[in-house]
């Protein structure tokens, strides 16, 4: 049986390489703080609300960041926005080891979080635009699945680090490890180019003497893209507020509310983590058969059910343990389609800067969810506090979903030198699920 990837161009595939290792190793330096912050609670006295707001500020610097490096990635190129944002989050990931209180992390890993933003936006567009769109959703979503990888990769860092290491010495190596990933641009510099639709904007800007500026940046603002921008934002929210309400706390929440030892939250965390990239990858065809908008429905009603299941009902660790991998699997099957999605709602000239700014836009206002539920913690049980922002988060995009369209199969190659001749086109009404 020939498998779909087979299809793709050598072109295609080593595009695909770079995005999901940059994905990879993303996720891979975001994922460290998670692990350490029961580690920082102990060792600097830092309280869970103060954990909760350097999650939150990181994210929300994310969401700068992928503004940013959305628009720069229109002006320049995604390619080379792509390699600056990986040696970016890289080396701040690393300067976080020598952190040596509570502000100075702060301020680190919102530095680190501008370059998380910004590798996604330039990343997930570069992608969609090399793609075909027969097989977009599938590679966007399979990159997605780098996330998954990322993850288990700081999972078993952790749970090496931690059992051979003291844990003062531990979380500062981890951070220290994070500097690898830059090593990724060697590769995305020798062997992958930037995209002919992007190319061809970009000649015809230099026929016209055009260069993109302030106009560009706030042109998702016009009206015939502002409905777009504003309920893509908007289910960016959702999605976002409630995985980070999940994944930020769920280490914490297992060894302080479980009881579940270095080894037993690691354990736990792998079932997770395997059913997260089982579920990428599954998003990622379901995308394609029967389009971006009911994957993304299946997949929030389903995560609703599982995280309350996982945090609010009185159930056992073994039982927790079985419910791992459904709460892996549904909550990040519905990421997988987020990349093909965004770059086909924006034409070429501003899908860059529309991608980055609604997708982070909802990472940002998504980043306040953990501290919100270490706010919450104070007065609830961690698991209740968790649930119901989630809970919450989820029908909130479930809601913005109903009003935006289906965008499956829509051609995005073929660059034209005007953004009007690309706009999607806005329903009326709601279309159906």
């Amino acid at each position: 049986m020939r498998m779909w990837w087979q299809d793709l161009t050598q072109r295609e595939r080593r595009t695909m390489t770079a995005c999901f290792g940059g994905w990879a190793l993303d996720a891979f330096d975001v994922q460290i703080y998670s692990f350490v912050i029961p580690t920082l609670i102990a060792t600097w006295g830092m309280t869970q609300v103060q954990a909760g707001y350097v999650g939150t500020v990181a994210l929300m610097f994310s969401a700068m960041g992928g503004w940013i490096a959305g628009a720069l990635s229109d002006r320049f190129g995604r390619v080379r926005t792509l390699q600056i944002t990986v040696v970016w989050f890289a080396v701040f990931t690393f300067l976080s080891g020598f952190a040596t209180d509570y502000w100075h992390l702060l301020v680190l890993r919102s530095l680190q979080g501008l370059g998380f933003g910004g590798e996604w936006a330039a990343g997930a567009v570069l992608i969609s635009e090399v793609i075909r769109p027969t097989f977009r959703g599938r590679a966007a979503g399979t990159v997605h699945s780098g996330f998954a990888v990322g993850w288990a990769g700081a999972a078993l860092l952790f749970t090496l680090l931690f059992s051979i290491l003291p844990q003062e010495q531990a979380w500062r190596v981890m951070f220290w490890i994070g500097v690898l990933p830059a090593l990724l641009v060697i590769f995305i510099r020798r062997y992958v180019t930037e995209s002919e639709v992007f190319e061809a904007v970009a000649r015809a800007r230099s026929a016209t003497d055009h260069r993109p500026g302030m106009r560009q940046v706030v042109r998702i603002f016009h009206r015939d893209l502002l409905r777009t921008t504003v309920l893509s934002s908007v289910f960016a929210v959702g999605l976002q507020g409630g995985y980070y309400a999940v994944v930020t706390w769920l280490p914490t929440y297992l060894k302080t509310q479980k009881g579940l030892s270095v080894l037993g939250t690691g354990s736990y965390l792998a079932v997770i983590i395997f059913g997260a990239f089982c579920g990428f990858l599954a998003g990622a065809h379901l995308a394609d058969w029967i389009g971006r908008r009911r994957t993304f429905l299946l997949f929030a009603v389903l995560s609703t059910i599982v995280v309350c299941l996982y945090t609010l009902a009185p159930i056992d660790n073994a039982l927790m343990l079985v419910l791992g991998f459904p709460l892996g699997f549904c909550a990040n099957a519905m990421f997988a389609p987020t990349g093909a999605y965004f770059a086909e709602l924006f034409p070429t000239e501003v899908r860059g800067t529309g991608q980055g700014f609604c997708y982070n836009v909802g990472r940002g206002i998504g980043a306040l969810f953990p501290a919100f539920v270490g706010l919450l913690s104070t007065t609830l049980p961690l698991g209740t506090a968790i649930g119901l922002y989630t809970a919450g988060a989820y029908g909130l995009a479930i809601l913005a979903l109903l009003f935006l369209p289906e965008t499956c199969g829509r051609d995005i190659t073929q660059a034209t030198p005007s953004a009007k001749d690309e706009l999607p086109p806005l329903p009326a009404a709601a279309p159906s699920a």
